[in-house]
């Protein structure tokens, strides 16, 4: 009997850059109820037009199998890569944190992004923007940080990642 554990897996597909394979990729996720955490896409290939697709999902090993053999099943897709069964991988994420403050909050802010080396990409007389990149885990600490500092926005990447060595 196979593990019930939910793990979570980061998958690599490459697929044809090409109008409706983002929506037939997605539509396999929603229209069997698998969560899609993160997602990002774009062109690693322009001259062949292949596109790599990084999809963060979750559950049990036999969901994860089913849902690999359904991708691999659909016809723009090149290839399917489990990076999470695979081996190391390295997986990144990017955001930008807007945090609105004065006087000492302003100092603290900075402060606090030096430490996790932020670095402001915008500043005007009461706010920051901030670009911070690394580990999901990273990302949602700076971001739980700057919080009380007045934090008022996020947008966020979905994961990046790639396999180690090879």
């Amino acid at each position: 009997m196979q593990s019930q554990t939910i793990e979570r897996h980061t998958l690599s597909l490459l697929v044809d850059n090409e109008p409706g394979v983002l929506a037939r990729v997605i539509g396999l996720f929603s229209g069997r109820g698998y969560n899609i955490e993160s997602l990002t896409v774009a062109e690693v290939n322009p001259a062949e037009h292949i596109s790599r697709i990084i999809v963060v999902t979750s559950g049990t090993p036999m969901i994860i199998e089913q849902i690999k053999a359904q991708l691999d099943r659909l016809v723009p897709v090149h290839s399917v890569n489990d990076l999470t069964a695979e081996g190391p991988f390295v997986a990144r994420e990017l955001a930008m944190v807007k945090v609105v403050g004065k006087g000492e909050t302003r100092v603290e802010a900075l402060r606090i992004a030096d430490v996790f080396r932020a670095r402001p990409v915008d500043s005007t007389i009461e706010s920051f923007v901030f670009e911070i990149t690394g580990s999901g885990e990273k990302v949602d600490a700076f971001i739980d940080l700057m919080r009380p500092l007045g934090m008022t926005d996020v947008a966020r990447t979905g994961s990046l990642a790639i396999a180690r060595g090879r």
